[in-house]
């Protein structure tokens, strides 16, 4: 997943936070690192969008 906050340069808590909310899955592992597939992460990247812009107009999640 630090490959996932760098790559979108973002904390990795907020990266963490969307996975576990959201239950998104990895497509694979590696021994401990996850997998996650490239529509995963533009997903992940889309919520952490949508969580940004809910919080501009002030709705909570």
């Amino acid at each position: 997943m630090g490959a996932i906050a760098q790559r979108l340069n973002e904390p990795l808590h907020r990266i963490e936070y969307v996975i576990r909310s959201r239950r998104i899955e990895p497509v694979a592992r590696a021994g401990n690192a996850r997998i996650f597939s490239e529509t995963q992460i533009q997903h992940i990247e889309s919520e952490l969008t949508r969580i940004d812009a809910d919080r501009e107009v002030g709705i909570d999640e």
